[in-house]
């Protein structure tokens, strides 16, 4: 295989992922992240292609489909490393936003649901800050906004929202 025919290839195995898991079928969704990362993973590593930022999209997928199948354990490790790939780029405002944000939101609920809840107030937080920080369509966003103050409320935690006027999100920084 050429590598754009593989390149090809990695880009519809993620996108039906994608679509599996606003599908709600999250172990095909896993299956379909794992195939695009195997593909990619046939290319040389001297290609241009961003093998890094590509498993990052991919590991994004894979950590909400493995929160959704009440995997947590593996979905922290999945979020941890798409977080690596997202926490250097700092961009909301593109499309790779969204999978931050989904990224960050399925972290904490995994975090919640494995006993840590200290760490899931706080990413639980950052997910709804990022939310309301971000410019543009968000799929899901008023489930997750929901789903977010639930938890939250559980934890005994505070909402975002009362910060002052001037204030900037971490992650503007990075942009």
């Amino acid at each position: 295989m050429k590598p754009l025919k593989e390149v090809a290839m990695s880009y519809m195995a993620l996108a039906e992922a994608q679509k599996k898991l606003q599908d709600g079928m999250f172990a095909e969704a896993a299956a379909e992240s794992g195939k695009a990362m195997e593909i990619s993973g046939t290319m040389p590593p001297e290609e241009a292609f961003d093998h890094e930022g590509f498993d990052g999209l991919c590991f994004a997928v894979l950590a909400s489909a493995q929160a959704g199948m009440r995997k947590y354990v593996e979905c922290l490790d999945s979020a941890e490393r798409a977080l690596r790939y997202f926490n250097r780029r700092g961009e909301l405002q593109k499309d790779e936003g969204k999978q931050w944000i989904s990224v960050v939101f399925s972290r904490g609920i995994a975090l919640q649901e494995t006993g840590a809840l200290e760490d899931a107030s706080k990413a639980l937080g950052m997910a709804g800050e990022m939310i309301a920080e971000r410019k543009g369509e968000l799929p899901g966003r008023e489930e997750m906004l929901r789903e977010i103050a639930e938890r939250l409320s559980s934890l005994g935690g505070v909402s975002k929202s009362a910060q002052k006027p001037a204030y900037r999100a971490w992650w503007e920084f990075w942009s």
